[in-house]
This record gives C-alpha cells, sequence and structure tokens, in this order.
C-alpha cells in the first residue's frame, strides 16, 4: 500500500505526540490534509493493547511486532554490561504499551526548560494547561488542577491490590518526613505519600492511549494512517523539507531489498519517531555531525552536531520480596497462561474490572533525602544537591512505590507471590549518545550507549533509595523475606545479610546499619543490575544551536525549512515522572504552534 499526495502536512512516526498533534490540527482545519506513517501495525481494539494489565506480559515475550529493541553499550558505570531498552512500535507508540502510569513532572522541571535551556512558551505555565485539556481526571473532574472533558480518561482502577494500600500505611506510619495522604499524585508535594493514578479509563477498564482517544475514536476524513511504513529520511529542495521517504515494513524489518517510495508535503513534514527513531532520519537525511555522517556515506546537509546526543533516561530498581498468600499480586497476570489469566480476562470483558484493568502499582512516594542522609551521600551529591536541587524543594529526588508482583528476568526464581519497591532516579547526571551505522539501511543497529551510571552521584542516589526501599519492605505486613537473587551480596556477617529475615519487623524496629563495605555492595549491585526505565528522550534536543540544540522554541529543526520535530527527543532535561504526560504535553504545544503558524484556528492552549 502507498500514500496517495500530496499531503499539507505528513508526520514521521505515528507515537503518542503524532497522535495528539495530527489530531487536533485535523479537527481545526477539515480542509487540511495530513499523513501519518508508522513503521508498527495498528492498535486498534487488539486486547494485548487494550487491556493494561497484559503490559509486563508482553515484555516477557518479547514481542517483536510492538516493540523495537535497541542493544546499548554500558560504560564503566555499569561493568561494561550491554543494556536492552525497548521502545513502542504501534500506532500510539509508548502510550500503547506502557505501564499506564499517570504522573506529571515537577513543575519546575518544565519552568528549567524556559529559563535554563531558552525555551519561551514552554515552561508549567503553558504546559500544565495542555494536560489539563487533554485529561479526563475521573476522580474528581471539577478539581483545580485537572482537566474534566478531554480525550485521556484518568482513574486509579478497579481491583486496588493490598499490597499498594500497604505501602501508603506503612509510610504513614514511620517515615516522619512524610505529609500524610492527599487526593492526588500530581498535587501532593514532594515526600507525601499517597495512591497513584493510572492512564486507565475507570468505566471501560480499558488502557487511555493516544491513538485509541485521539484517532480511532475520531472520524477525521482528512487524516490517514499509514501503518507498516518505516520513514528512512526526509526529502528536500535545498535546506526545504519537501515529503520523506519510507519502506514497506515487516513486523521490524523489511523483507530482501524493498523499494522506497517517496510522498510530498506542501506546507510542512514533522518527525515523530521517538527518541530513536527521530536523530536516525535526521543523520541518514544529512543532518548531524560530520563525522558520523561521514563515517556511514552521508553526505552533510546541515551540520547539528547534538543530533542523538544527550540521550536521557531514568535508572530503575525493583527490589523484589517474598508475599504472604494474601497478598493480592499481579504474578500470575504477568506470567500466567492464557488458561490461568482466562478469569482476568473475563471479568475485565465483563464488568471491566479486576487485574486486567490494574497495573500493580497502587501506592507511592516522591522522596528528597533528609539533612542527615545527605551526609551520607557526600561528597559525591553535595554539587548536585546545591546546584539542582537545594532551592526547587518541588523536585524529588527519587520515585518509589510499590509493585505487586515480581519482574525479574531470572529464570531460577519460582512461580509464587512477590512483591517489589519500585525506585527510579529523577533527574540522573548521567547521559549517552545513539548515532547510525548505515545511511542506507534503517533496519541497521545503532550505534548506542545508555551512559547508565557514568557519574557518580548517580550511583549514591541509587544506594540512598536501597535503604529506604528495604526499610518499608521489612515493615510491610506481607512481608516473607527478601528474595536473595534480587538483593545484594553482602559481606559474610553483615547486619545487612538478606537472608537474616522471614518475617515483618514491627513498624518501630531500628533501622539497617550499613558499613562502608555493604554500601561497596549496593553499588556493585546497582552497576550489575540498574537498566532502563523505558524513558528514552532528549536526543534531538530543544536547546539553542551553540549548545548542542538540534531544534529552536517553534520546534524547528536549525538550518532547515519546514521541518519540525514533535516527540520526547526534544526534551532539553530531564523530568522527575514517567514520561507519557510529556509526550502528550510536546504534542498538544507542537498542535497550538503549527496551528498559528500555518493560520488555522480553534487549536487552544488550554482547557
Amino acid at each position: 500500500m502507498s500514500a496517495e499526495g500530496p499531503y499539507d502536512i505528513v508526520f514521521a512516526g505515528g507515537g503518542a505526540s503524532a497522535c495528539v498533534t495530527a489530531s487536533r490540527l485535523a479537527e481545526a482545519d477539515p480542509n487540511l490534509k495530513i499523513l501519518v506513517l508508522e513503521a508498527g501495525g495498528h492498535s486498534k481494539d487488539l486486547f494485548y493493547h487494550v487491556q493494561p494489565g497484559r503490559y509486563f506480559s508482553n515484555l516477557l515475550a518479547p514481542r517483536f511486532d510492538i516493540f523495537s529493541f535497541h542493544f546499548g553499550k554500558g560504560g564503566k558505570g555499569t561493568a561494561e554490561r550491554t543494556h536492552l531498552v525497548p521502545s513502542g512500535r504501534a500506532v500510539g507508540g509508548g502510550s500503547a504499551i506502557n505501564f499506564v502510569m499517570y504522573m506529571r513532572p515537577a513543575a519546575s522541571d518544565y519552568d528549567d526548560w524556559e529559563t535554563i535551556h531558552g525555551n519561551k512558551g514552554w515552561s508549567s505555565k503553558e504546559l500544565i494547561p495542555l494536560l489539563q485539556k487533554a485529561e479526563t481526571y475521573q476522580p474528581n473532574p471539577n478539581g483545580a488542577t485537572h482537566g474534566a472533558s478531554g480525550p485521556l480518561k484518568v482513574s486509579f482502577a478497579s481491583g486496588h491490590n493490598n499490597v499498594g494500600q500497604e505501602i501508603i500505611a506503612v509510610g504513614l506510619a514511620t517515615e516522619k518526613d512524610h505529609k500524610g495522604k492527599t487526593e492526588d499524585m500530581n498535587n501532593f508535594s514532594v515526600e507525601s505519600i499517597n495512591s497513584w493514578g493510572k492512564f486507565v479509563d475507570g468505566n471501560t477498564g480499558k488502557r487511555s492511549d493516544a491513538a485509541h482517544n485521539y484517532i480511532y475514536n475520531r472520524e477525521h476524513k482528512n487524516l490517514t494512517i499509514l501503518a507498516r511504513s518505516k520513514v528512512t529520511k526526509v526529502i528536500f529542495e535545498g535546506t526545504r523539507a519537501v515529503g520523506v521517504e519510507y519502506v514497506d515494513d515487516e513486523v521490524g524489518r523489511a523483507k530482501g531489498n524493498p523499494e522506497p517510495k517517496v510522498v510530498k508535503a506542501s506546507r510542512l513534514v514533522v518527525l515523530s519517531a521517538g527518541a530513536f527513531g527521530t536523530p536516525s532520519i535526521l543523520e541518514r537525511s544529512g543532518i548531524g555531525a560530520a563525522e558520523v555522517l561521514k563515517k556511514n556515506g552521508v553526505t552533510q546537509l546541515v551540520d547539528l552536531p547534538g543530533v542523538g546526543e544527550n540521550y536521557m533516561d531514568h535508572n530503575m530498581m525493583f527490589i523484589p520480596n517474598h508475599a504472604s498468600e494474601d497478598a493480592e499480586t499481579m504474578d500470575v497476570a504477568f506470567r500466567g497462561t492464557e488458561e490461568e489469566t482466562k478469569p482476568f480476562s473475563d471479568l475485565w470483558t465483563s464488568q471491566a474490572k479486576g487485574m486486567f484493568a490494574n497495573n500493580g502499582v497502587d501506592g507511592g512516594c516522591k522522596l528528597r533525602p533528609t539533612e542527615a542522609e545527605l551526609k551520607t551521600m557526600s561528597p559525591e551529591f553535595d554539587e548536585r544537591w546545591k546546584t539542582y536541587y537545594a532551592d526547587k524543594p518541588d523536585k524529588p529526588v527519587m520515585l518509589m512505590a510499590t509493585m505487586a508482583a515480581y519482574v525479574g528476568l531470572n529464570p531460577a526464581v519460582p512461580r509464587g507471590p512477590y512483591f517489589s519497591i519500585a525506585y527510579f532516579s529523577a533527574h540522573p547526571i548521567s547521559t549517552g549518545h545513539l548515532h547510525i551505522t548505515s545511511g542506507t539501511n534503517a533496519y541497521a543497529p545503532l550505534d548506542f550507549a545508555p551512559g547508565f551510571l557514568e557519574n557518580k552521584a548517580d550511583v549514591v542516589i541509587l544506594r540512598w533509595a536501597y535503604k529506604r526501599a528495604r526499610e518499608i519492605a521489612r515493615r510491610m505486613k506481607f512481608f516473607r523475606g527478601h528474595l536473595v537473587a534480587g538483593h545484594p551480596n553482602f559481606p559474610a556477617g553483615s547486619a545487612a545479610a538478606i537472608e537474616k529475615e522471614k518475617e515483618p519487623v514491627p513498624l518501630d524496629a531500628p533501622k539497617i546499619v550499613y558499613t562502608k563495605e555493604d554500601d561497596d555492595a549496593i553499588d556493585e549491585y546497582h552497576r550489575q543490575t540498574v537498566e532502563t526505565t523505558w524513558h528514552s528522550i532528549g536526543t534531538a534536543a530543544m536547546k539553542p544551536r551553540e549548545k548542542n540544540g538540534v531544534v529552536d522554541a517553534k520546534l524547528n529543526v536549525y538550518g532547515t525549512q519546514n521541518l519540525k520535530i514533535a516527540d520526547c527527543s526534544i526534551t532539553p532535561g530531564n523530568v522527575a515522572a514517567n514520561t507519557y504526560s510529556t509526550a502528550v504535553a510536546i504534542g498538544e504545544k507542537a498542535a497550538v504552534i503549527i496551528a498559528e503558524e500555518l493560520g488555522i484556528k480553534g487549536v487552544n492552549p488550554g482547557p
């Protein structure tokens, strides 16, 4: 199948941001002819997309039809290990396969985009109204900070597992710095603890992804979605983008040597292929660093050395523990056979409830170190704290939650009830890069190095988080011992030995005292274990050109005309949250910018 042009606007990539932007523009101007090219397939009404509780079994498979897998070379920070980082591969992108976590960044994260990185119009004052516009917040639709009529439904989902409620109870009872339970995660301050919302429709139990809620449920006759179509490069006349080249895709790789096709865009080309796809398209198009392009036989069109640099993610850990039989966990939902999970599917189908309407993450908190803890993190964390966190109290250093399951990949771990304490660092200092290894083959593996834990401050943050996580776990009433295979290997005779505890300790039990050798064991554990949080961003950063920027505040690619980027690759600095909300904010903001420039009425900057 080929696209029948010409089109006014062509989107290269059909992820979350593209669905948002294309839908808003198509609705505002029915005469605008828009094409979205997506390498993956359609996600419409497919059970493994729309049932939220299926997300982890999709990762376990692994499914090459809905994920792209990128192998990254680790450095000294992670003991030279290879890292496998998936990204979404379907209409809707990551929103079609993610953990459905509803979370906004700290307001100061977005403010930094404007004040630190020079992007006027991208502060929280502009972006939060766009997030309100995007959502229907079902628990409290009249709340001042939430939306009441947006496409994306947000709820606490049905069937709260008791594990999630227990972390809240333990946290409120033991953490003197916690400020108490409030209405929702995006209203409560750092150190508060609460239930976590989800991008799940509380009425239907369905995943609230961008494709179903911006595209599939609307009849935009002027919007064409062409799936299984992988964009290879942008077509230029001089430095003006006039279209794209693409090939027919077959589940992650083209058969034989597919014939490239070209589709023209009379007004605008928008790259929205994500943190991996967008910089790769740019480099194959001749936009990037001279050395990278020359190595791959690509003639340079625009010198932009920032393309493919500034790769950011979060550092994720899941600390596993054995759970009692009365703990409500997702272990069977995640790892069970179709026969074992049929009751969950039937309940979801008949009542929109149960395990498949949930994600197993029902309680959590945003953390900053106490004064005493900061001393234990010195000197490695001193500079980062003083220059980045100290005067911005809304920024968490770590995000922590329960996961009502074992989510590790160790095949020796037997089936059973487990719960994990999950944590990820909010703003790691370490960054990486990714670049093409072929100027013509869009399926060639990338030269990818995520850069995890290259900065020692990132290691210290995880050490502090491990200690906080373990103290919470051992006080939870469902705790039946740590899973030894998922914890550090402490020295013989250590007071932190994993094997000692098989039952929960009292809430007022003394905390574990760690030695220098214990700390070294925790650091080595993280270097050997830490992985992606599936939050890849930043590789075509919205920064000044002289600071390795790729796009300006209007999303224009430097040195080109009629070429913009609208996806999480533009993120100039990291955000203290799962990245779906940011992808939506970028999509909504891109629609406002493009509408203004093209003279299209009806795309509003807020609810």
